[in-house]
């Protein structure tokens, strides 16, 4: 009873504290616009089973990628033993969900394995971090305390793993010595536990509490950490590649306010009452965070900051300012900076700083070619380029701040009907000296 008393108290705590972040996080999407509808959920639906749930674009690196793929797949797996967990916890029972028979057999068998495998896998990517000094985990925007955070978030996987291998090991050579029935099978675990065999059977008890209490209190504190952690994909990434942006890569969107009022001027039929609502003042493209999507804002909480994007950016590749995981990271750090004073002082408020320049230069936006290979190569489908145009049209619709070679252009198209320095009547000038045989 007194157990199920603290572990009822812990779980309480881990849930009002994650219900607190939900409810913030919900607050600050708020701030920001909308403009994504979510349609053909059927596509969505294979998309998210394919890239999330199959792990499809993470083998272009097929071996740091199939690791990826077994964590991924490991916890989903792991994730039914730990609701068992739970439940037994506030029960009182222990391994509640054995009724299953042979299910229940292949899933604490394949736990078990995963268990081993994932933290394998663990300590290869705290090799890599540590030694190998992978060139794609490094850049401007990655700060000391992104490693710190990276590698505390391993640490703890790594632990997770640790003790359910050893909570299995001690449950297991503590049946063997009761001679109680064993619940699940457990085919790695087996091979730990004859090296117990010589501890009583208390000893055995009380290994087995300290791991399980260690293995679930541990749950609990990731759950909690991943919202402020980069690792937030682990809960964010199935969701966010359901969201992802079906229309072809390097379509840009239509800025529908300029649609509209464009629609206007040419139907001389149209009234300007019934679009009233939308001739309220709205800024063009985003200069701060208020102005992007949701989806933009939720695929920055989604980042996996694992510079695949920038890795193949042709700008940053060539030594150009831009690396697309800057964008995405930047929108993050923004809103943790702006966001909880707007939601004190109220929408309107202002820093005197803002997402463009403050934390995104000019140089950085304009460095973009658009040719969307950070897109295509993202693991979990953000789509950088929509964001860096929505930031340029800002700076040429807002403030005519384009580059001199773009406001010439621009002034052409004005001036002459065309991008090019020629008048109308005199375009085909090149072609007088054209000899053609008919």
């Amino acid at each position: 009873m007194i157990k199920q008393i603290i572990f009822s108290v812990a779980l309480l705590i881990t849930l009002g504290v994650f219900a607190y972040t939900v409810f913030r996080l919900i607050r600050l999407f708020k701030l920001t616009r909308g403009g994504f509808p979510v349609k053909n959920l059927g596509e969505r639906f294979r998309i998210m089973m394919d890239v999330a749930i199959g792990q499809t674009k993470i083998f272009r690196f097929p071996i740091v990628g199939a690791l990826h793929a077994l964590v991924f797949w490991g916890f989903i797996v792991i994730l039914i033993g730990s609701i068992e967990m739970v439940i037994d916890g506030l029960l009182g029972t222990e391994r509640i969900f054995h009724g299953l028979g042979i299910v229940y057999d292949i899933i604490i068998g394949a736990g078990d394995i995963f268990a081993l495998i994932i933290a394998v896998a663990i300590i290869v990517f705290l090799i890599r971090r540590f030694f190998l000094h992978v060139k794609r985990f490094q850049g401007i925007e990655m700060k000391h305390s992104s490693h710190l955070d990276a590698n505390f978030a391993l640490t703890l996987i790594l632990l997770l793993m640790i003790s359910l291998l050893g909570m299995n090991t001690f449950y297991l050579q503590h049946a063997i010595s009761t001679g109680s029935e064993i619940r699940g099978v457990f085919p790695v675990s087996q091979h730990f536990a004859s090296m117990f065999s010589d501890m009583t059977v208390h000893q055995l008890h009380i290994y087995h509490e300290v791991n399980w209490w260690v293995h679930i209190l541990l749950i609990f504190f990731f759950a909690n950490y991943l919202p402020y952690s980069k690792h937030f994909h682990v809960f964010m990434s199935v969701p966010n590649v359901f969201l992802s942006r079906l229309e072809p890569l390097g379509k840009l969107d239509t800025m529908e306010n300029v649609k509209k009022e464009v629609q206007m001027m040419m139907d001389p039929n149209a009234s300007f009452e019934e679009n009233e609502e939308e001739s309220e003042a709205s800024r063009f493209g985003v200069m701060d965070v208020e102005d992007v999507m949701w989806k933009n804002y939720f695929d920055s909480l989604s980042c996996t900051q694992c510079g695949r994007c920038t890795s193949v950016c042709p700008a940053n590749i060539t030594g150009k300012k831009l690396s697309p995981r800057k964008i995405v990271m930047d929108v993050r750090e923004r809103m943790k900076e702006k966001g909880p004073k707007m939601l004190k002082e109220g929408k309107d408020y202002s820093d005197n700083k803002a997402l463009l320049r403050d934390y995104i230069s000019e140089e950085e936006l304009w460095a973009c070619t658009t040719c969307n290979a950070c897109a295509q190569e993202c693991p979990i489908n953000i789509n950088q380029p929509t964001l860096i145009v929505e930031m340029r049209r800002y700076l040429v619709m807002e403030e005519a701040s384009g580059p001199g070679e773009i406001n010439a252009i621009f002034s052409n198209i004005e001036n002459n009907g065309a991008p090019w320095q020629y008048a109308r009547e005199d375009r085909m000038q090149w072609a007088e000296e054209l000899y053609i045989n008919e």
